[in-house]
């Protein structure tokens, strides 16, 4: 009669391994050293990315994988520093990443300027100079996905280290490219379970229409200047059109009556806009014009948007782009027409997480090996590895006691545990426990991975 392991389970929880710290006034010592206490928590600004979140980060991968790559786009990753002067070309010297958000710089061994990047297009585009990207079939459709950089106050949902999704398009100054590009997000959106999405559509026109807009704003509001909130103040003399982005109620009363963007771009602009607009309708993208949709960089030019998320509350921009004709000369490169997108992946997450989409707690094993003595040990770490061709197995690593390894087995998270001791050994078979149900049978070596894979 085979044996019956029995052992009271309580209901699963999600374990949490607290770091010991030594009391206090207590150094700790170790052989005779003196240790000093060790800060166990991560830089301000930054996080952990645990085991019970990587599925969410695995299903933006593979969305991204799937809805990109089906439209042609390639995978790029690039360093996540640059020589300075990559940033200080692309973003200009009235850019407010420049004013008003630090970068983080510093200087190696050597003497040369580094820069953790802030954002993705200046380093995509350095790459599309130095590897001649310009020869390759147009447009150029690039993506990327990793971390950013910027020292700015640490609030919820804004880190000092936080994540990207980017997109680049390059190579044909089209409208109907803008549209494609725009249709992209909005379909990637979808495919992570995110409904009511909104385009947000605008124009920061061409150059010549940007610098005569903020001629037009600097004549308007500098009577006004000391109405102006400190930020929109510095604004006024290096970049005014940004000042349409602040939540200042002063300010936002004083650009009440004033022109925007969209009322005087110049003839050209107008039409590529219209053209993108139709092409948005024409594929069923909802979407609302934004008179004042500005960008804080240089480089952008005409169409400019981005996507909100319905009823997620006040941040519900999940992503923004816009065209930049121009910035691949900047850096080197011949004259080169683009327009990308960059999604911001912790404000998604949480769209997700608000919409019951986001995949998330850490792979349970199917399988959990119990050996019950020595040399059931190796043959369980033997098995394991014979079994996992087809299942996901994890074992104990020293021989168990039945009670013990069940614990163990149930802590793991695993469907079944399978023991082996000198009774299985005798008769060629592992005691295989089901931990949901209780049930209990066995099962020869050579069947075990059709017994755990044809049973729910």
């Amino acid at each position: 009669m085979q044996g019956v392991y029995v052992v009271g389970v309580a209901p699963r929880v999600r374990w949490k391994h607290p770091q010991p710290m030594p009391a206090q006034g207590d150094t700790g010592t170790l052989t005779g050293v003196c240790l000093r206490p060790m800060r166990s928590r991560a830089v301000k600004g930054t996080y952990d990315v645990l085991p019970d979140a990587q599925p969410a980060w695995t299903q933006l991968e593979r969305a991204a994988t799937r809805v990109l790559g089906h439209a042609g786009m390639q995978r790029l990753t690039t360093p996540v520093f640059e020589h300075s002067e990559v940033f200080d070309r692309s973003v200009g010297e009235s850019a407010d990443l420049v004013v008003q958000k630090e970068m983080y710089r510093f200087e190696d061994r050597g003497g040369r300027s580094l820069t953790l990047r802030p954002e993705f297009t200046a380093g995509v585009l350095r790459a599309f100079v130095t590897h001649g990207m310009h020869t390759w079939p147009t447009p150029v459709k690039l993506w990327s996905l990793g971390p950013a950089f910027r020292a700015e106050n640490v609030q919820r949902g804004r880190f000092r280290q936080f994540h990207q999704l980017n997109a680049e398009f390059l190579g044909l100054p089209s409208p109907l490219l803008d549209a494609e590009a725009i249709a992209l997000l909005h379909d990637l959106l979808s495919a992570l379970g995110l409904s009511d999405l909104r385009v947000k559509l605008g124009s920061v026109g061409d150059p010549e229409d940007r610098a005569a807009y903020n001629a037009y704003l600097r004549d308007a509001l500098a009577p006004h200047a000391g109405e102006l909130s400190a930020n929109s103040r510095a604004r006024l003399d290096v970049n005014p059109m940004r000042i349409l982005d602040s939540k200042d109620e002063s300010d936002q009363a004083l650009l009440a009556g004033l022109d925007k963007p969209l009322d005087r771009l110049g003839p050209d602009a107008r039409e590529h806009l219209d053209q993108v607009a139709q092409a948005l309708s024409d594929w069923g993208i909802a979407f609302d014009m934004a008179p004042s949709i500005v960008r804080g960089l240089d480089y952008y030019r005409r169409t400019a948007f981005e996507i909100h998320a319905e009823g997620i509350g006040a941040q519900s921009a999940l992503a923004g782009g816009g065209r930049y004709d121009g910035l691949v000369e900047t850096l080197g490169g011949p004259p080169t027409p683009g327009i990308g997108w960059a999604l911001g992946v912790e404000r998604v997450f949480d769209a997700m997480r608000e919409a019951g989409t986001l995949h998330t707690g850490a792979a349970k094993p199917d399988l959990y090996l119990v050996p019950m003595d020595d040399l059931a040990v190796t043959e369980a770490a033997e098995l394991a590895r014979s079994l996992r061709q087809r299942l996901t197995v994890t074992h104990a690593y020293t021989a168990r006691k039945p009670a013990k390894g069940l614990k163990d087995a149930d802590r793991s998270g695993a469907r079944f545990a399978a023991l082996r001791g000198e009774r299985e050994r005798a008769t060629g078979v592992w005691t295989v426990k089901n931990l949901a149900t209780g049930d209990q049978f066995e099962s020869t070596t050579e069947r075990l991975a059709d017994t755990i894979d044809g049973t729910s």
